[in-house]
């Protein structure tokens, strides 16, 4: 990949919707990934030498100066992501020679998908790089890509990294978080409040530190919202706290490469009453071998600038190669 494999960058559209993005918030990936992809070498500026072609379209902009809120009118950003393809294949020949095959597009935003489906093909040929990686709403894994959703509150990773050892974590699971979609009023039901070992909240006690906790659980809880992604995956691997994953119809991110099981524990929605025996079930040896684990995949959702090898964005651009190179019938 890093020998051969070029991008090519649609330089039509202007900031803040194309070119553009958030880079501190939970959908900070759309930002930082475009900002990446227009500055990498993995850039070519001449689209008959490039293998795949990027939208540098932002959802999370799109949402924030298209949409009217509360208005619940999806036409007008649907609009603007049909027009700006249509433009693209009245200008170039690329899109229409595979029907989008060779494009790609990356959404961060709960929305990305629902937007993607604006122009037919692109919803169905095109590699849609997404964090609501959910199978029910359309998502598919043989073409499309799941990435993290990573909080960056202050645009970097400074301070996220890091915890201590298994042993100096007293508390054996950690959740906090606000009453999203049907799968935590279900975990806050069965477990706030009813055991000092399994540390659910729905609101933090004044002074406690979320980012504490985390550091002290020996596993953290990551269910479900409204939508599938969230960051708090990503928080518990900084943190070397065990991901618990409690999500219907989520495919993970790198999935197609990294094997989810040997880091962390998936947890059927049913089998939320049961969830302190499934965890104490698991031996001290196992705990510690999905902790190691999780330390040594860490890297690949790590946000640096500039990127480095292996880190979130290579695993990104990894995954949107291979996927290229499935669908194109492309030896490796």
């Amino acid at each position: 990949m890093e020998k051969q494999f070029k991008v090519f960058v649609y330089e039509e559209g202007e900031p803040p919707v194309f070119h553009n993005g958030p880079c501190k918030s939970i959908y900070a990936m759309e930002g930082n990934f475009i900002y990446h992809m227009e500055t990498t070498k993995f850039r070519t500026r001449d689209p008959n030498n490039a293998h795949v072609y990027f939208f540098p379209i932002s959802v999370t902009a799109i949402v924030h100066f298209v949409y009217e809120r509360e208005s619940h009118d999806w036409h007008p950003m649907k609009k603007t992501v049909k027009d700006y393809v249509n433009l693209l294949a009245g200008k170039y020949s690329y899109w229409n020679r595979s029907l989008g095959a060779d494009h790609f597009m990356l959404a961060c935003h709960d929305w990305g998908p629902e937007l993607s489906g604006a122009v037919p093909d692109l919803y169905k040929n095109s590699i849609r790089a997404l964090c609501n990686a959910n199978t029910s709403e359309g998502f598919k894994p043989s073409k499309d890509v799941s990435f993290p959703e990573i909080l960056l509150p202050g645009g970097t990773m400074k301070g996220l990294l890091g915890g201590p050892s298994p042993s100096h974590r007293p508390i054996l699971v950690f959740f906090a978080g606000g009453l999203h979609g049907p799968i935590r009023p279900i975990l806050l039901e069965h477990w706030e409040n009813k055991d000092d070992e399994v540390q659910v909240h729905k609101y933090l006690p004044k002074g406690v530190s979320y980012y504490g906790m985390l550091r002290k659980s020996k596993y953290c809880i990551c269910p479900s919202g409204y939508e599938v992604a969230s960051p708090r995956m990503v928080e518990a691997l900084y943190t070397g706290c065990v991901p618990v994953l409690i999500k219907d119809h989520y495919v993970p991110p790198f999935s197609d490469v990294l094997n989810w099981k040997s880091f962390s524990v998936e947890i059927p929605v049913k089998d939320i009453p049961n969830m302190k025996n499934i965890l104490t079930r698991i031996s001290s040896r196992q705990y510690i071998r999905l902790q190691r684990r999780g330390q040594q995949v860490r890297r690949h959702f790590e946000v640096n600038l500039p990127p480095k090898r292996y880190d979130v964005f290579h695993m990104i651009l990894h995954s949107v190669v291979r996927k290229c190179l499935q669908s194109l019938f492309i030896d490796d």
